[in-house]
């Protein structure tokens, strides 16, 4: 990356913006030079996505404003943004699913050059000068929604190039892919660097931030706490800044001898994603899964939860063999899953707080002749809503209306609320802040103490590494090792799953 930066490209300068009454951003400002790589680090509500918009033209500040090239005030609109240079990448990415990727990339070109006719060479050649930039080649012709979630968003990052970007917004880009995607990304992030292109990166994952990012921007509550080199940080430091709050390192309790095993899986198999695939976990133990995308630990989690039909093998919880051909036979059986994707399969994000929490307990609040007794009802919800520290204006909010990490503590208070035995976490922190991964590991870590047997499936070795006594390794649909917890380090975990 360049050693000495020009002068600044854009300066975000006392930005302000409320929302009835609410404090969004409070006198925010600093400034991005070409080629320059910042990060934009805070928890969800630090007012991050604000000021995003703002920089975007999607939202106008009360007091403040953007200047581009020392231009004041330049940016009224996405359109005016776009026409500066300003592009921004979004989580869902934005693509036409049913267009070919040289559609995609040339398309706002082609609709800026007020084109009426479509010219698919042209497009083509487009496409492919932006891929070239990246040092990335791909099929031009092929249907975005038959692409990976990698090949979508370096669609996107092309897309931008071809729109002549100096600035590249990335929100969370990194949440959705493997590592060696990740690290893929993080050296064409290099490369826009080098060629010029300054890049602003949101991200929750604080080691990818001290690869790529040559300042840091921290915000907490709507205002700017830090700012400053990256040398200058360290994670604790970091993390301080983003929460207010101290973590320690953690490691999970050591588990007493004797405890009886309450799930008991043995030579399942489905047909392409899991072969004899065998585990036992006991009371108060905290089992770790792990693998790269396409390893069949996901496929593992809908199979123990009865979302996927298997071939052969034998589930048993408490010593009992179950059948589980749906998810309502694995609640009889006492297992709880909480899915890697709330917002599709762990939500209904429209209804609120208190009925998302209470959908699974309404029995045991039945007043008689098919009512509810919402008083009783109530005092539960309240009663999960504390436990958890779930932050909402009240408990008829929808969940939609939450950040990630709430929206991760109420899909865990509906499932803690029925009392399983077993609980099987499948991605249990993807895109939460850090303040809200210490609280659901501080859960995970309860949960233990009390003797419920917990799974957590995830491919955040750092997660895995902290919270489980044992750790699996899957490979091709099957587990191919067993690590003791504590035994080895994150880079020895790491090699083992890319071996």
């Amino acid at each position: 990356m360049p050693e000495a930066r020009q002068a600044p490209f854009v300066e975000i300068a006392g930005v302000s913006k409320s929302y009835a009454g609410v404090t969004a951003l409070s006198d925010v400002g600093f400034a991005i030079a070409p080629g320059e790589v910042v990060c934009l680090a805070g928890e969800n509500g630090s007012g991050k996505s604000t000021l995003i918009k703002v920089l975007s033209g999607v939202v106008r500040p009360d007091r403040g404003g953007v200047t581009i090239d020392g231009e004041a005030d330049r940016v009224r609109s996405p359109r005016d943004a776009i026409a500066a240079g300003i592009q921004v990448i979004f989580q869902d990415f934005s693509l036409f699913p049913n267009l070919s990727v040289a559609e995609n990339v040339a398309f706002s070109t082609e609709l800026a050059e007020g084109r009426r006719l479509v010219r698919r060479s042209q497009m083509r050649a487009i496409a492919a000068a932006a891929f070239e930039r990246v040092g990335v080649a791909i099929d031009l012709e092929r249907r975005v929604d038959m692409l990976s979630v990698a090949d979508k968003q370096l669609v996107a990052i092309c897309r931008a190039l071809a729109s002549k970007a100096r600035l590249i917004v990335m929100d969370e880009p990194t949440t959705a892919l493997t590592e060696r995607e990740v690290r893929s990304l993080l050296a064409i992030i290099r490369r826009l660097s080098d060629d010029g292109v300054a890049v602003l990166f949101v991200s929750h994952k604080l080691a990818e931030i001290f690869e790529v990012c040559e300042k840091i921007v921290v915000l907490r509550n709507g205002a700017k706490v830090a700012e400053g080199p990256a040398g200058d940080f360290d994670l604790a430091g970091l993390a301080f800044h983003m929460t207010g709050r101290r973590f320690a390192e953690t490691a999970p309790a050591p588990l007493p001898d004797g405890r009886p095993v309450v799930l008991e899986v043995e030579r399942l198999s489905r047909a392409g994603l899991l072969e004899d695939v065998s585990l036992s976990l006991r009371s108060g133990e905290v089992l770790g899964i792990t693998g790269l995308l396409g390893s069949g630990r996901t496929a593992l989690a809908k199979a123990l939860f009865g979302l996927l039909p298997l071939d052969s093998g034998r589930i048993a919880v408490d010593g009992r063999e179950v059948m589980l051909g749906s998810p309502r036979d694995a609640i009889a059986a006492g297992i709880g899953y909480v899915p890697e994707d709330r917002l599709t399969e762990g939500l209904f994000l429209s209804q609120s707080i208190a009925r998302n929490i209470a959908v699974g307990r309404l029995d045991a609040h039945r007043a008689g002749a098919g009512f509810v007794d919402r008083s009783s009802l109530d005092r539960e919800v309240a009663d999960w809503i504390r436990q958890l520290r779930i932050v909402a204006p009240d408990a008829e909010a929808p969940v939609q209306s939450l950040s990630g990490g709430n929206q991760q503590r109420v899909v865990l208070a509906r499932w803690l609320a029925t009392a399983p035995k077993v609980l099987v976490l499948n991605g249990p922190t993807v895109g939460v802040d850090i303040g809200s991964k210490a609280d659901i590991h501080a859960v995970v870590a309860r949960l233990s103490a009390e003797g419920m047997g917990v799974i957590v499936i995830s491919d955040d070795l750092p997660e895995v590494l902290g919270t489980c006594h044992r750790i699996l390794v899957m490979k091709a649909g099957r587990i191919v090792e067993e690590i003791a917890g504590g035994s080895l380090s994150e880079g020895d975990l790491t090699r083992k799953l890319a071996a």
